[in-house]
């Protein structure tokens, strides 16, 4: 499999080198590598070349972003990487045609004119938030909302060109528990039941 790997890391002065986005982009990349998958990388912060990163993006079977959740959502750059990229991919046609609406099918649903079907995208984070925030209507913040309810902004990038999503992958709690070799393993382990399955379901 074609595997693209999108490391989001940031640096925060005072708050984050961006170490650990980066060490988990390097664990993605390396158990998919030794499964004999073609691995290609864009790390955000090292700078891209827009038409280049149009060109991953079409070239991969699977896309996955590694980042850090600051103020509840990706780092400015990956939002600025985000709309370079798929600004481009629409201009010229070729990550997603339009909005999937047309005159002459009242029927054809807003989201449906991508071109990037039989892929998928899996976004991975590190979050401060603790598990137990999520996907329970008395915690106070999220309502019951789980992770991938708070990034749809994120996944509905994908899925507006065509794009399978994936169930996501967390680590919580990470400025307070780090990141533990538990967390490492249930990364290994979600990789190889959501990536790798030909269902995507496990």
């Amino acid at each position: 499999m074609k595997i693209l790997i999108i490391n989001a890391s940031q640096p925060v002065e005072g708050m984050s080198e961006g170490k650990l986005n980066t060490f988990l982009a390097e664990v993605i990349a390396a158990h998919l590598g030794a499964l004999g998958h073609d691995i290609t990388t864009t790390h955000i912060v090292d700078g891209y070349d827009v038409e280049q990163e149009v060109e991953k993006h079409l070239w991969a079977e699977a896309i996955i972003t590694q980042s850090p959740v600051y103020w509840f959502g990706n780092p400015w750059q990956y939002k600025k990487y985000v709309d370079e990229v798929f600004n481009a991919g629409l201009l010229n046609p070729r990550m997603v045609a339009n909005d999937g609406r047309t005159r002459s099918d009242p029927s054809k649903q807003y989201g449906t004119g991508g071109l990037m079907h039989g892929r998928r995208y899996m976004l991975s984070l590190t979050w401060d938030a603790p598990e137990a925030a999520f996907n329970d209507v008395d915690q106070y913040l999220f309502g019951g909302r789980s992770v991938d309810d708070v990034f749809i902004f994120n996944t509905a990038n994908y899925k507006f060109c065509g794009v399978e999503i994936l169930p996501s992958f967390s680590c919580h709690d990470v400025l307070k528990n780090r990141v533990s070799e538990q967390d490492v393993a249930r990364l290994k382990n979600h990789l190889d039941t959501y990536v790798l399955e030909p269902s995507g379901s496990g």
